[in-house]
């Protein structure tokens, strides 16, 4: 991937990454549990529909 990528292709890439991160633990109390988890995607296994 080049290095210099366009402003609107490195904003979906941040929101992505954001995304790809674990579940707050504010929101696993909030929930009582019930939302512990969603799979997170890992760069090799799985592409990006970018």
């Amino acid at each position: 991937m080049a290095r210099n990528k366009p402003a609107a292709k490195k904003k979906r890439l941040a929101a992505a990454l954001r995304a790809n991160a674990g579940t707050p633990t504010w929101v696993v109390a909030k929930t009582l549990g019930k939302k512990r988890w969603a799979k997170p995607r890992h760069w090799r296994r799985s592409r990006m529909q970018l």
